[in-house]
């Protein structure tokens, strides 16, 4: 899966971790490989492996100067490529300046993110094309939170509609993001929805039912693009969100929210909602990216209002209410004892594409969601005739259409 995964360009810091030319480097951990992000002198994204190929000191030490960054106990300099610019001790001929070089990944920038690629240089995809990460800044909000868990625990509750009318009840009654619309409404008044699942050239592209009176159902559609990324559905004209739950181990991943408005900037009173933490957003360590709520603290978990129905948990905010359930699990949920429904056809589909992606790759054969075309999806949410499929909808609600609001009620 490791392999699978080092094939996509993956998204590992926010563009302002390494904001200047020179700053300071970061750590960064991803696939359980240990890092270091900086961007020298002239602007250059590096990431490095961490430790200097001299005694293997952390280059997080290192001070970032003059096209590289050089380790603070003997001098050994290197740039953003891995090669070694200069060993002071040795001449300037010297084999060994030649020979130690350290690993590499090629980084791009987009859309405020930094994305890294750890595959085959032979293999490397296109740029990420992800409509989050092309649209005017002014359109979109990006934030990473730390969760602590497997990325798949994570991945699975991003393509599970059918919790959110009971473990977001409280939110889709008073978010200002989402309650209003008459898509929080369907959400209340059937709790019994119906999946149908369908395959993408990304992934997966997940409809879920709920009744809209006695011709119509309520669709909302989830895009499942390989191998980490969802696109909630919408309500009314509020910004999409989307997800991406990258591992930085076996037990650890990064959580991404990418929000944004395909036709419009963001308002002051949405703004103010996610850098405040809510929406799909948290408050959290701006060095560690912990959310402030967390299971050192039980989430902040208020059991009055759990009793008297305001929660569905007492966790408050759509983000730490699915993290806390993820992270209850235990760092890797033991599968060999869950008891999956029909409500669940999404999870189980998506848990065979991946093995059998992971599987095709070692014969040779490229796995889905690389090309652009597989990110230039939307999620959308509607109400259709019972007789007509979701995907068979008017007006190719899921399809990208540049400066063209989404399908939303």
């Amino acid at each position: 899966m490791g392999n699978l995964f080092r094939r996509y360009w993956i998204p590992f810091l926010l563009s302002d971790e390494v904001a200047e030319a020179g700053c300071p480097p970061v750590r960064v951990k991803l696939l359980s490989e240990p890092l270091i992000a900086f961007r020298d002198s002239n602007g250059d994204l590096g990431l490095i492996e961490e430790f200097c190929a001299h005694r293997r000191v952390s280059l997080w030490f290192g001070r970032n100067e003059e096209g590289g960054l050089r380790c603070p106990y003997h001098g050994w300099k290197f740039d953003v490529h891995g090669n070694c610019l200069e060993i002071p001790s040795e001449p300037e001929d010297s084999v060994i300046k030649q020979e130690a070089r350290l690993t590499a990944y090629p980084c791009v920038e987009r859309g405020g993110i930094v994305w890294a690629y750890m595959g085959p240089a032979e293999e490397q995809p296109p740029p990420p094309a992800f409509e989050w990460a092309t649209v005017p800044a002014d359109q979109c909000y990006h934030t990473k939170r730390l969760q602590e868990s497997n990325y798949l625990q994570a991945l699975e509750g991003g393509i599970d509609s059918s919790h959110v009318g009971f473990l977001h009840t409280g939110e889709l009654r008073s978010d200002p993001l989402h309650h209003g619309s008459k898509g929080s409404d369907y959400h209340l008044s059937d709790r019994k929805p119906r999946f149908e699942v369908k395959e993408s050239i990304g992934g997966l592209h997940l409809g879920v039912r709920r009744n809209a009176g006695d011709d119509k159902f309520y669709w909302r559609v989830t895009p499942w693009i390989m191998p980490w990324y969802t696109i909630v559905p919408p309500y009314g004209d509020n910004p999409l969100h989307g997800h991406a739950w990258v591992p930085i181990d076996d037990e650890n991943c990064f959580a991404w929210t990418f929000s944004y408005h395909p036709s419009r900037p963001l308002s002051e009173l949405e703004l103010g909602v996610m850098t405040e933490g809510g929406s799909l957003h948290v408050k959290q360590s701006p060095v560690t990216f912990r959310p402030l709520a967390n299971r050192d603290n039980d989430y902040l978990i208020d059991r009055a209002a759990q009793k008297v129905g305001t929660s569905s948990s007492g966790v408050k905010g759509i983000a730490m209410q699915d993290a806390s359930i993820q992270e209850s699990m235990g760092r890797v949920a033991d599968r060999a004892r869950e008891n999956l429904v029909q409500t669940d056809r999404g999870i189980g589909l998506a848990r065979r594409q991946l093995l059998r992606a992971a599987k095709d790759l070692e014969k040779g054969k490229l796995p889905p969601g690389l090309s652009p075309a597989s990110q230039a999806v939307r999620s959308a949410s509607f109400e259709l005739d019972r007789k007509i499929p979701f995907d068979e909808a008017p007006g190719e609600p899921l399809k990208v259409k540049q400066g063209v609001a989404h399908t939303s009620i």
